[in-house]
């Protein structure tokens, strides 16, 4: 597929990367000459340099020709203004737009259908979402949603739980008879897509699925579950604050934000008055102190700052027995933040990038489904999709133990009619049916392909 990035900052980086990956053919627009020379040669990419704003800047990119157009600069009106200019050079051309301002997020559906973009992200808006998401399940590293909210993905880190650790999966799902499934474990470097005969060991990242009705029975049974979160003190008053409050408040917990800008802090307080906003320095540990961080049943670093947010949450983590997360934007720091005790860690590039993926792979000429969710995980090594069965294929109608799956791939839930089944080998796939698999191949774009 020809596709247009528009905006060469970090999260055009990371994506354009991701695209080249899945051997898209990748076309970087930016002003900045340096950079865009730089991810020319890194990335093997088209570049052109150019206002992302101007017409004759986007035809010389090609735009007229191209399937898709990203754009994804720091300025969210010239992101909509580069859509509508590439719809008006190619009006069959998919337009994705990255709008961040809190003030469009009320108008979101208007703006998409007025200027026909095909799709707005929000990198903010969906971080906020799935830091929600890791607070109910507060044991969880992290906790991922599919087919709205029918099936969910925890992760965990195996400590001393005598229940589980030591013992091979099936023993474990025999003694349990609980309907959840293991689907990956991270050991190290090594990740594992587990098997009946695997063994967990005292400090793997154990990762399940299943309804979340189960996993909450689950998780009370190995004794990992934590009271809900009640009160949440969040680092930083930026967007990702904004809509973390806005996605909390109305589940009645008490959101306290600490940011040093007094401008900022002010706007806070008219755009959620009944949030607790102070004026200070999270860095200031008597600040945190002072406003209870001993009190609070979750820590939420989320400042532009990665070594601030690291640094936070240690402190808190060392000071407090509470839930801690860390957002990080520089994706490069993975390994590094793989070896600290900052509790669960957020990529919003990650999670714009796995959103703008199944897009892209959903675009595709599917012969008998359609992707409809896509999330990295087990450090982002493996994936996790839900395929929509749209017709029949060579896998339809046949037992799962009949079909010569392909290695390091599991068949994780099969949805009918708003039934959830965690599938054993006598089960089938229909027509209709939502299949959620998890792998560490990557690339997949129909469920044809889970077969040898």
């Amino acid at each position: 597929m020809k596709i247009v990035v528009v905006g060469c900052g970090k999260v055009g980086r990371n994506i354009a990367e991701e695209l080249v990956n899945e051997d898209h053919s990748i076309t970087l627009v930016d002003s900045d000459s340096k950079v865009v020379q730089e991810l020319s040669n890194s990335l093997d990419v088209l570049g052109v340099i150019g206002d992302a704003a101007s017409l004759s800047t986007l035809k010389e990119a090609n735009v007229e020709e191209s399937d898709v157009l990203l754009a994804v600069t720091s300025s969210d009106e010239i992101n909509m203004l580069c859509c509508l200019f590439a719809r008006k050079a190619n009006p069959k051309i998919k337009t994705i737009a990255r709008v961040r301002n809190p003030i469009y997020s009320k108008e979101i559906n208007y703006i998409k259908d007025d200027l026909g973009l095909t799709l707005i992200i929000n990198p903010e808006m969906a971080t906020a979402r799935e830091i929600a998401r890791i607070l109910r399940f507060p044991a969880a590293m992290e906790v991922q949603t599919f087919s709205r909210g029918r099936v969910e993905l925890a992760s965990f880190v195996v400590t001393n739980i005598t229940k589980i650790v030591n013992k091979k999966i099936m023993d474990i799902a025999k003694i349990f008879n609980f309907n959840i499934l293991f689907i990956g474990i991270e050991r190290g470097e090594e990740i594992i897509i587990p098997h009946g005969d695997t063994v967990v060991l005292e400090n793997d990242k154990l990762s399940v699925i299943g309804k979340p009705s189960e996993l909450t029975n689950f998780f009370s049974y190995i004794d990992l579950v934590q009271n809900p979160v009640k009160s949440v003190m969040i680092c930083g008053g930026g967007n990702v604050a904004y809509y973390i409050a806005s996605t909390l408040i109305p589940s009645n917990i008490d959101v306290k934000i600490i940011e040093r800008d007094k401008d900022k802090c002010e706007q806070l307080a008219d755009l959620l008055p009944e949030a607790t906003i102070i004026n200070g320095d999270a860095t200031d540990h008597s600040l945190l102190i002072e406003e209870g961080i001993n009190e609070v049943d979750a820590f939420i670093s989320s400042t532009n700052v990665d070594e601030e947010n690291v640094m936070l949450s240690l402190y808190a983590r060392t000071n407090s027995n509470i839930k801690v997360i860390t957002k990080v934007n520089h994706i490069s720091f993975d390994s590094v933040m793989n070896k600290l005790d900052v509790g669960s860690v957020i990529y919003p590039k990650h999670i714009t990038a796995n959103n703008i993926i199944t897009y892209i792979r959903g675009l595709s000429d599917a012969k008998s489904s359609n992707i409809t969710a896509l999330y990295r995980i087990l450090d982002n090594k493996a994936e996790a999709m839900t395929f929509k069965i749209v017709k029949e294929s060579k896998l339809t109608s046949k037992k799962l133990i009949d079909l010569n799956i392909i290695d390091n791939l599991l068949v994780c839930a099969i949805i009918r009619d708003d039934v959830v089944t965690i599938p054993s080998g006598q089960d089938q796939i229909q027509v209709g049916d939502i299949v959620l698999i998890a792998t560490t191949n990557k690339g997949i774009e129909t469920i044809e392909e889970i077969v040898k």
